[in-house]
């Protein structure tokens, strides 16, 4: 302690974080970095593989785009009466209203106070590069690695490869990050996402063990493409696993398996997600709001411990909030005549994610915006189409209205797969959770009883997670409100956290605090909320909170060794199951924090 009190926090984080591999997997995208570095690689977290011809079935772009279901009419009714609820609120027409004089233009709200200029708002995406030249087939993949700054060279480099000879050149047998999103559907790949609406992918299109061999081909190109770490170094480094508190215990222990046993690193730990978010801030108290793109989590913090009781988790997120920005703009007629198609075209869901993180945001009044769409169509070059987006305020107001929203529905995971008998998080959750021993594995359809994987759904889950149907506002009031303590229920009201890259939409700080504050009971005795301002980019909280949980975690009495999970694994009173990290001094943290 004398050594934290007298050193350099730059000096610590430098000396302790250049061997220290901070990754925090998402549905959409991964966070990872050296933890001495200040902001991490955000990245989409999918893979496209390259497909021949004679591969059986019907060929598909996406690997689980057969999931994808209809809207039902029922679902569309409360879409349209939650849309109307929303414009009362917004004070702007109703769905189907008239304008009163058609003829003129509606009133154009100022967005330019909260988008400042930018010159590549409205720029297209380009088609990835699809092939490698056989004298070096890192080539196209490292031209590619500073696309934002080089996408005119970028754009060249592409057409150029395209025009070239197959003699010269071949498919690249899987591409990762944002070029798998830039891939048109007519091309011979497969795009797949292992992880989604927080658990792994596993479905009959998707088998598990191809879930857990894309993990490994993402992480791995990662490591060597962008943090230069080849895997014969790997033994010099140790890895900090910052996991969602949606995984399950067996999710996470097959992912502890990827980065000790294929990945290779020395030894790894375990930290949740929402706790290590508050670290990250500088906080020790806090109710954490996690708003990713296909998942949204709450989870109270108290003195540096997770409060299991108060999860909550939503299913919709940023991608919702996109599709429904579609969806609006079809309804008012405001979209040009192009097929844009989210779910099976992952490159205009992009077009439609940038819209939404440049235009959206949530105010009173119409708030309308000229803006640029684009129409991606079978490789060629995309199309410019310069267009009136309409009702901007509205889908972000999904959050606290999800029907709105309308989460596309897929059948979920089969559940027996999920059974695990070594709790990874036993330490903290047994008290509130103990483990059912008197269950029988006959109880868990598909283990014993025969029927098809696709019939197993959960009796009993190994470890209860509530997924919720109501609205942003009334799950974070339900969490705090079930600490049962006043005194730390009114400290949470006032210590609420945003944080994921839903955080980031203009006006959504006011609303949530408005919210929930209209969503407290009247018997309760609160009047006072408040969100607190994030020290660092929303999006990246929780990744910095694991840099800083390993940086500071001197004992690493929770640390997993390589050999030690090779050889045998977790085992009750092993003492090295995860735990909270609670053992680390609250001293050292307002430190390093300050």
């Amino acid at each position: 302690m004398d050594y934290l009190k007298s050193v350099v926090p730059s000096q610590l984080v430098a000396e302790r974080g250049s061997n220290l591999v901070v990754i925090n997997p998402g549905s959409a995208n991964i966070r990872i970095g050296l933890a001495q570095q200040e902001i991490p690689f955000n990245l989409p977290h999918c893979v496209a593989r390259y497909t021949t011809v004679g591969n059986q079935g019907p060929k598909r772009h996406v690997q689980d785009q057969m999931l994808n279901s209809q809207i039902t009419t029922a679902q569309h009714m409360e879409r349209e009466k939650a849309y109307d609820i929303i414009a009362s609120l917004l004070k702007i027409p109703f769905l189907d209203e008239e304008v009163a004089n058609n003829s003129f233009p509606r009133k154009m709200a100022r967005v330019d106070g909260y988008n400042p200029p930018n010159t590549r708002k409205d720029t297209a995406f380009s088609w990835a590069n699809l092939y490698e030249k056989k004298p070096d087939s890192s080539s196209a993949s490292e031209s590619l690695e500073n696309k934002g700054a080089n996408m005119e060279s970028v754009d060249q480099h592409e057409t150029n490869d395209k025009e070239a000879s197959p003699s010269e050149c071949k498919y690249r047998q899987f591409i990762c990050g944002e070029e798998a999103l830039r891939i048109s559907p007519s091309e011979p790949y497969c795009l797949r996402r292992p992880i989604r609406r927080g658990h792994f992918n596993v479905s009959q299109h998707y088998p598990a063990q191809q879930v857990l061999e894309d993990l490994f081909t993402i992480w791995d190109w990662i490591l060597i493409e962008k943090l230069h770490i080849p895997l014969s170094e790997r033994n010099m480094y140790s890895a900090i696993l910052v996991v969602p508190e949606t995984f399950d215990n067996r999710e996470i222990k097959e992912m502890l398996s990827i980065v000790l046993r294929d990945l290779r690193f020395s030894s790894a730990v375990v930290h949740q997600e929402g706790l290590a978010a508050v670290f990250g801030n500088g906080l020790s108290t806090a109710c954490v709001v996690n708003m990713g793109a296909q998942v949204t989590s709450v989870i109270c913090i108290e003195d540096g411990v997770a409060l299991p009781t108060t999860q909550m988790t939503l299913p919709f997120g940023g991608e919702d909030i996109s599709r429904c920005l579609l969806w609006t703009q079809r309804h008012h007629q405001t979209w040009p005549p192009i097929r844009t198609d989210a779910l099976t075209k992952p490159i205009d869901l992009l077009m439609l994610n940038k819209l939404k993180e440049s235009y959206c945001q949530i105010k009173e009044g119409e708030l309308d915006v000229v803006a640029v769409v684009h129409s991606y169509e079978n490789g060629t070059p995309a199309g410019s189409h310069k267009t009136r987006l309409t009702a901007l305020n509205v889908p972000p107001m999904g959050l606290f209205y999800p029907m709105l929203l309308v989460p596309d529905v897929y059948p979920p995971p089969p559940r027996s797969w999920f059974h695990d008998n070594e709790d990874m998080l036993e330490d903290t959750w047994h008290i509130e959770f103990p483990r059912r021993t008197d269950m029988s594995d006959g109880l868990f359809a598909g283990v014993n009883g025969g029927l098809s994987m696709w019939d197993n759904f959960p009796v009993f889950p190994t470890k209860p997670k509530r997924e919720e149907k109501v609205g942003l506002a009334e799950a974070i009031t339900s969490s705090i409100l079930s600490t049962g303590r006043i005194d730390l229920q009114r400290k949470l009201f006032c210590s609420m956290q945003l944080i994921g890259g839903v955080a980031l939409i203009g006006g959504l700080i006011s609303a949530v605090e408005e919210r929930v504050l209209h969503a407290i009971p009247s018997n309760e005795a609160i009047d006072t909320v408040e969100v607190l301002q994030s020290r660092t980019n929303p999006t990246f909280v929780s990744w910095k909170g694991g840099a800083v949980l390993g940086i500071l975690d001197f004992g690493r009495d929770a640390w997993i060794h390589r050999e030690d999970w090779i050889r045998s694994g977790i085992h009750e009173a092993s003492g090295r199951k995860y735990k909270d990290s609670y053992y680390l001094q609250a001293q050292a943290m307002c430190y390093i924090n300050s």
